[in-house]
């Protein structure tokens, strides 16, 4: 979990409770996966190899839209790149990733999105199954200070390894994050009121857990089982098919 300094938010609501905004970032904030574009960008500027990368690459992200994700075994593969450019290298390349894929498509209905919740004095989080090494610029490039991800396992030196630091923010593991993140805002579940926006069907856990789970952009699935349970349906940018 990365956290950035913000002022505590005082503001509650009629029963008292702090409202809290959580946010995926993948196709709900964003029109597109940031893991998987990032992929892409290695391969483009030669980290990776073109057929091979995009063979693995191509499959882990179906694994992840059939549920079936192995999320160990896709972080490792996914950081590799990164692991071998080493640090300095790494940074140049996702200022370079930011610049030519992440802010050519960052929406303006995605901004006012999380600027309505800040205005309102809410708390807000993106809660998302991507590394901190890929999404902590684009968190902070919507606006968001408080950001829970897969963080990334380090070594004496502190570079990455390849490894999983704790309990990944991916399906029931975003719910167990929530909980140490709302304990460590001195929060319990009872004093927070929470509204989680997703695309997903991955993140049925923590929209169940919310109080007011909304469907973003949905996944036909999510779709039809939302309007299922009356859960409101928010088409922040096109309808998917």
């Amino acid at each position: 979990m990365t956290t950035l300094p913000a002022p505590a938010s005082t503001t509650r609501d009629a029963a008292g409770r702090v409202p809290v905004a959580l946010f995926d970032l993948d196709h709900t904030l964003l029109p597109l996966d940031s893991d998987y574009e990032w992929g892409v960008f290695t391969t483009r500027i030669g980290w990776t190899d073109p057929v091979a990368f995009a063979r693995r690459n191509d499959a882990f992200f179906a694994d992840y839209q059939a549920g079936r994700l192995d999320v160990h075994a896709y972080v490792a593969f996914a950081t590799e790149a990164i692991r071998r450019a080493g640090p300095q290298a790494a940074a140049a390349a996702h200022a370079r990733f930011m610049a030519e894929v992440i802010e050519p498509v960052l929406r303006p209905e995605a901004r006012a999105l999380v600027a309505a919740h800040r205005a309102r004095g809410e708390r807000v989080a993106i809660v998302t199954a991507t590394n901190e090494f890929v999404t902590a610029p684009i968190a902070r490039a919507l606006g968001v200070d408080e950001l829970i991800a897969v963080r990334l396992q380090r070594d004496a030196s502190g570079w990455i390894t390849g490894g999983i630091d704790g309990v990944p923010s991916f399906r029931e593991g975003k719910v167990q994050r929530v909980q140490a993140w709302l304990q460590q805002q001195g929060l319990s579940r009872e004093q927070a009121h929470l509204t989680f926006y997703s695309d997903s069907t991955n993140d049925l856990p923590l929209l169940q857990y919310a109080d007011v789970p909304v469907a973003t952009n949905p996944s036909g699935a999510l779709r039809a089982l939302a309007r299922q349970r009356g859960w409101r349906i928010l088409d922040l940018f096109e309808p998917k098919p």
